[in-house]
This record gives C-alpha cells, sequence and structure tokens, in this order.
C-alpha cells in the first residue's frame, strides 16, 4: 500500500496578511502545495489529504480536484474548533484553532495506512519527498516515526522571525528532545530567539530543526489523542492556547513509547511566512524550472 501525505492547510495566514496556502508562486499560477503534491506523486505517494477550513472546502476542491484527477486521489477533511473528545469542557468563545497535533486527529477516521505531514505553505524539496517516502514504505516498526529534519540555517526569512522545532539527535540519529522555539530571526552570525528573563538564544545555523515534515504511522493517533485530552483538561478554557506536533511527541519519547528517527535532508526551504517573502519563492521556482526540475506547466 502507498502512503498518503497529508496536507496541513488550515492555518489562518496572519504574518502573511492573506490565504497563502492559495497564493500563486509558479508561472502557469501554481501553489507551493502543487510543487509538493507534484514532488509526493513522482516520490511514490498514493493518496492526498487536506486538513482545511470550511470556508476554503470549494477553493480547495476547485484548484486542485480536477487536475489531480486520474495522477492522485484527492480526499480532505475539516479541522473545526468543534471537533473534540466525548466529556470535555471549552470556552465558547474559542475561535482559533487547535494547532496542528489536533489537524491529525482529525484525519484518524480517513488515514489507516503510514502517512507522511506537511505544510501547505512550505517548500520541502524533491529528495525530501523521496527519502519520507522510502521510511514509510519501508519501515516496519508500529511505534517507530520519522522527521526529515533540516539546517536551520536553511530555513531562515529575511523578513521576520519564524517559529521552529528545534532537535536534539542522539548518536544513533534518533530523537533526544525536540522544543517547539518561537521568534527565530536571522542574524550575521546565525540566528537568535528570545530567552528567558531577556537573554537571547542564539544559534549558529547548524541546528537540526522540524519543518513539519513528519512520518507517522496509524498508531500515532492513540499517543495524540490522550496528550490532546490532557491538553484541554489544562488549557481548554484559554483562547488562543495550541498543541503542536513537537511539544505531544516530545512527551512520548522521553518516556519511550515511541521513537523518532531523524532523516536528514539537504534542501533550502522556502515558503510565504511573510507577503514580502513571495518574490523570493517567485524566482526560485523560476530557476529550478531553468535547471529542469519542473516543467513550467506541471499539470
Amino acid at each position: 500500500m502507498k502512503p498518503t501525505l497529508l496536507v496541513l492547510a488550515a492555518g489562518m495566514g496572519t504574518r502573511y496578511g492573506g490565504n497563502k496556502q492559495l497564493d500563486e508562486v509558479g508561472p502557469s499560477g501554481e501553489t507551493i502545495i502543487d510543487y509538493s503534491i507534484y514532488d509526493a506523486i513522482r516520490a511514490g505517494f498514493g493518496r492526498i489529504v487536506f486538513v482545511i477550513r470550511r470556508d476554503i472546502e470549494e477553493q480547495v476542491k476547485e484548484r486542485f480536484f480536477d487536475k489531480l484527477s486520474g495522477k492522485i486521489e484527492v480526499d480532505y477533511v475539516f479541522q473545526e474548533i468543534s471537533n473534540l473528545p466525548e466529556g470535555v469542557r471549552v470556552s465558547p468563545e474559542r475561535q482559533k484553532p487547535w494547532g496542528t497535533s489536533h489537524a491529525i486527529l482529525v484525519t484518524q477516521d480517513k488515514i489507516k495506512e503510514p502517512f507522511g505531514v506537511i505544510n501547505a505553505d512550505d517548500y520541502y524539496g524533491v529528495d525530501s519527498f523521496r527519502i519520507l517516502r522510502d521510511f514509510l514504505v519501508n519501515d516496519k516498526k508500529e511505534n517507530n516515526y520519522c522527521i526529515v529534519g533540516y539546517k536551520l540555517g536553511n530555513t531562515l526569512s529575511e523578513h521576520g522571525h519564524v517559529n521552529r522545532g528545534v532537535c536534539k539527535a542522539g548518536m544513533d540519529g534518533f530523537l533526544q528532545d525536540i522544543v517547539e522555539t518561537r521568534q527565530i530571526k536571522k542574524t550575521k552570525d546565525g540566528a537568535e530567539a528570545p530567552g528567558a528573563e531577556g537573554n537571547p538564544v542564539q544559534f549558529t545555523g547548524n541546528e537540526i530543526v522540524s519543518m513539519n515534515l513528519w512520518g507517522f504511522k496509524p498508531s500515532c493517533f492513540d499517543f495524540l489523542g490522550r496528550e490532546f485530552r490532557n491538553f484541554l483538561v489544562n488549557y481548554g478554557m484559554d483562547l488562543k492556547s495550541e498543541l503542536d506536533i513537537p511539544t505531544s511527541v516530545d512527551k512520548f519519547v522521553k518516556n519511550k513509547e515511541i521513537t523518532i528517527q531523524i532523516l536528514m535532508s539537504n534542501e533550502r526551504w522556502f515558503g510565504v511566512t511573510y507577503r514580502e517573502d513571495k518574490p523570493f519563492v517567485v524566482e526560485s521556482i523560476k530557476k529550478m524550472i531553468r535547471n529542469g526540475i519542473y516543467p513550467a506547466r506541471i499539470y
């Protein structure tokens, strides 16, 4: 059975100032998602599942379903605030989604096979999808998952701060620790992020970071479900708290309930975190077309 690719496309795009998931960056109107799906198809994935908001349902269907017909199976599921375990209490004023762990959980009825997870607005590179697909097909350990890691210096924006899961790997190549680190910005010597008591945390740029390019097995739904219920007990009345994937998996790695294999990619990330990022993304796509990595029209 071919693995599935789960595309997280329900984000609000607040820093970008619009629906960045559907913004066109290719010469024939392609979005970043189009290039990711194209790479996933040629890497050997068998199905795409989008996690979306209800208000962009028609846009997603119009942009992807017809042109992908006959190339790969496509499905979608809504991430809604009301997708909750039975018996939990949450704030009736909550409007913000519950985070990326919850986004995976809402696909439980749709996905029964090993699957990869990507952000809709991040470009990961051709080899990254091949690395991910090979793991999902060949690794048979039920509770062994993977993360495709990047060097921090290859994932920074020139136009503002970014959030990254900073990873610590053991000598065996498995994840020991991952910390969701917010507001990392590029500096002339590497990068830095706000630290405790006003002391910035310095980075060289060689640190391994997560770009939310994960490989999971169906067993993850049990772990994430337990963690999400605990999260709601503690933060269900908050209006903005979110449960992200790095925070969830870090707990179970340290409890030795799961293992996460780190598979390094040498690709350079780019994305549209900020509207000012778009010209660089457009030019990068043009360069790859000139170099034969992509055709001028991918569909």
